[in-house]
């Protein structure tokens, strides 16, 4: 309204009847680091470009090929590549197959081995929304050459450490992601992973917006024994600085992300169907319809089959054919759980709120584990007395299946942040007051300026405690906003254009360990 009123008439004045309000955070916005085939749409090229999406369709049509793929891309598509390797003993590791009295290990050409895309069809599978993707290169050359030894992890020459630096470095841009996740890390050297992990924790440190997931390098093919060295390992590779912004998730899960038209000829030495046919059609025991149709796949007719056709008269023509595709999927099917975390993550938190610990529930789509850990293996993990860095184990209970049996950081030895739900409650916390408080930057810095910002914290906190987030029979028990001069401010606070806040909050922890006590009552008469 004008201040000076000149005109006789009436006037009205519109006062605003609330006060600014704190909008809280997302808390399940994942960054996904890795390579796709692609990273194009409409013409425009997305790599090393934080691209946001809200579903797998999304995904699909920016970092994945048509499909099928034109001629020209068949080389890029997706394509992991798997052989038998004869083995003169029954090998204690990886998959295996019996044929003709031999064991052949079903093996992979390591470069052909990527993570990302299945990572982000877990991560929807399991409930995931937003996400960030950095596609950091397309998908390399195949080596040739399959590993030998099902003792040896899969290392892929063609994931590299810079390209997953500049990556991570991109997300200092982005103050929405809550969750780093860099699935193919594991395909790393293991020095190359230890600087990576570091790099992530550090990042999350200073930004104090997010946490990071990661995978164990030998999560995928665990000896029974000695995994306890993989272990020891991934302690020694995460560093002293971050550890609270860290979560780790032991070991990788065998899942049906990849179904059985996924999988089929062109996946099995290379292509070479050659190096198949004396398995679907050995010369002890001559099979014509199977060795017909591999001559109709190497000199295809006129009018050819697709390979969907030819995928499905081989397997009816050979059952070893079948069996060999089964331990393919089974092996190909063994996967990081980070990226169902992140999923799982959004559900917990849609249904229960970051302050709830994403544990004691299941991952949708995992079926098997490569080992199965218990109490006494899970303790080693949980707690470590040398360097208090704690792992958490996904495990196999009868009766209920696989569950996540696990809600701690990586600093296990801190009493403030040692479980996932405070280190992500107070994050939640810390940025949504954040940027509310940003309506307040250049305003008069007095009384009624702080007024306003304890009443605008408290309500926001209220609300909180009100929904669970916070422990205590009352607000005053759960928190606390002190603002003002003679309580958090001096007045040369005030010369210098600073206004302090301080908020205690009571957050909600873990019932980590429950103790049932029995006692014997004799029998009293009457």
């Amino acid at each position: 309204m004008a201040t000076t009123l000149a005109t006789p008439g009436v006037y009205s004045n519109e006062i605003n009847g609330f006060p600014n309000s704190v909008v809280p955070v997302a808390t399940a916005v994942p960054a996904f680091i890795g390579y796709t085939p692609q990273a194009e749409y409409q013409g425009q090229s997305y790599y090393n470009m934080a691209v946001k999406i809200s579903s797998f369709a999304e995904f699909q049509a920016i970092f994945m090929l048509p499909n099928p793929p034109a001629p020209a891309d068949l080389a890029k598509q997706y394509s992991p590549q798997y052989y038998l390797i004869e083995q003169k003993t029954t090998p204690t590791r990886g998959d295996y197959l019996a044929l003709n009295g031999q064991c052949y290990s079903v093996l992979p050409d390591p470069n052909t081995i990527y993570y990302l895309y299945n990572s982000i069809r877990l991560f929807y599978q399991n409930g995931g929304g937003d996400a960030y993707i950095v596609a950091v290169g397309s998908y390399g050359r195949a080596s040739g050459k399959p590993l030998t030894d099902p003792t040896v992890n899969v290392t892929n020459s063609n994931v590299l450490l810079a390209d997953l630096q500049r990556g991570l470095a991109l997300l200092t841009e982005e103050s929405e992601p809550t969750i780093y996740i860099c699935p193919e890390a594991t395909l790393l050297s293991l020095n190359d992973n230890t600087t990576l992990m570091e790099s992530m924790l550090l990042q999350a440190d200073t930004m104090q917006t997010a946490v990071c997931i990661f995978d164990v390098i030998g999560g995928a093919n665990p000896d029974p024994v000695l995994y306890t060295n993989d272990i020891q390992n991934f302690r020694n590779s995460t560093g002293s600085v971050g550890l609270n912004y860290g979560i780790s998730y032991y070991p990788f899960i065998g899942t049906t992300i990849l179904q059985s038209g996924d999988i089929d000829f062109t996946n099995l030495f290379g292509g070479d169907i050659k190096q198949l046919e004396p398995f679907v059609n050995p010369a002890s025991a001559p099979n014509p319809t199977a060795a017909q149709i591999l001559a109709m796949i190497q000199t295809p007719p006129a009018n050819p089959l697709t390979n969907s056709q030819l995928q499905a008269a081989l397997l009816v023509a050979s059952p070893v054919y079948g069996q060999i595709i089964n331990h393919v999927l089974a092996s190909a099917n063994i996967l990081p759980p980070s990226g169902a975390m992140a999923g799982v993550y959004t559900v917990n938190d849609q249904q229960a709120g970051v302050w709830n610990s994403p544990a004691n529930t299941s991952i949708v789509g995992a079926v098997s584990l490569p080992i199965r850990l218990s109490d006494s293996d899970q303790e080693n993990l949980n707690i470590d007395a040398v360097s208090g860095k704690s792992i958490n184990a996904i495990r196999f209970f009868n009766g209920q299946g696989i569950l996540i049996w696990g809600a701690r950081t990586l600093d296990g030895n801190s009493q403030d942040w040692r479980y996932i739900a405070v280190r992500r409650t107070m994050t939640f916390l810390e940025q949504s007051i954040k940027l509310a408080a940003q309506a307040y930057v250049f305003s008069p810095n007095d009384a009624n300026t702080w007024a306003a910002l304890k009443s605008m914290i408290s309500s926001f906190l209220t609300g909180v405690w009100k929904e669970g987030g916070l422990q205590g029979a009352s607000p005053s028990d759960a928190f606390n906003v002190s603002v003002g001069l003679g309580s958090t401010m001096t007045a040369d606070d005030l010369l210098s254009g600073y206004i302090r806040i301080t908020v205690m909050v009571a957050v909600v922890r873990p019932a980590e360990f429950m103790v049932i006590s029995f006692e014997q009552q004799q029998a009293t008469s009457g």
